[in-house]
């Protein structure tokens, strides 16, 4: 879900340089995997690294197609009529690892989602010592389901997801990503599926989106191009 916006953009300017329309289906990383497993037709498949890495072991996608394409980073949001939390004396909350450790501490309901981003939450709270504490405070998204969506409702008071997925809600304030010793970065790669009726094609368009023509799109989606 984290990709659906800058892949529409990049699908129609794939079919503005010539290359075939490509329709795309944006689904939580654990459907969209499980799907691709089952053996559905799928010409290309968008997913975190990782993830993307089991599907080609298992010959599920093309190995040697498999492309980096953006890095995404997590953010900590909350909702835009909010007081700050990242205001105190001694600087933002969120500039340093204790912040977010004390921000998580005050937090009454704190949202993450269910793709690697939200795996990724969940271990360092562990690592940190903060998953009894915190309980059932840590709320997780359904899957297809944006955490700043649930920031907007009212559902929890912190939130945290990939930036991409962050930028232009209403209702959600961004306070920033995650500092430097807690930052979560999630790699996001293409590859042609083996199901693929159109493989070379597909390969053709796959390149394009990890093209210098592609990077100012993904900037605009807040995204770092690879």
């Amino acid at each position: 879900m984290a990709t659906r916006h800058v892949l529409a953009d990049l699908t129609a300017l794939a079919v503005s340089a010539g290359l075939p329309e490509v329709t795309v289906e944006s689904v939580g990383g654990v459907d969209a995997v499980q799907r691709v497993a089952a053996g559905e037709s799928f010409d290309l498949v968008v997913l975190a690294d990782g993830a993307l890495a089991k599907l080609a072991d298992a010959g599920h996608v093309d190995a040697a197609t498999v492309t980096p394409l953006v890095l995404s980073q997590v953010a900590v949001a909350v909702r835009s009529d909010a007081s700050d939390p990242a205001a105190r004396p001694d600087g933002p909350a969120f500039a340093v690892e204790s912040g977010v450790r004390e921000a998580l501490r005050a937090a009454n309901r704190i949202g993450y989602s269910t793709g690697p981003s939200g795996t990724a939450l969940v271990k360092m709270i562990d690592d940190w010592g903060l998953t009894s504490e915190l309980g059932d405070r840590l709320v997780q998204a359904k899957p297809g389901v944006p955490v700043a969506r649930s920031l907007a409702d009212g559902d929890v008071d912190l939130g945290f997801q990939q930036l991409s997925e962050l930028v232009g809600q209403p209702g959600v304030r961004i306070l920033g990503v995650m500092p430097d010793g807690c930052a979560i970065d999630t790699v996001f790669a293409g590859a042609v599926a083996t199901a693929s009726s159109q493989p070379t094609r597909a390969a053709e368009v796959l390149a394009f989106f990890a093209s210098d023509d592609a990077a100012r799109t993904k900037a605009a989606h807040a995204f770092t191009a690879l």
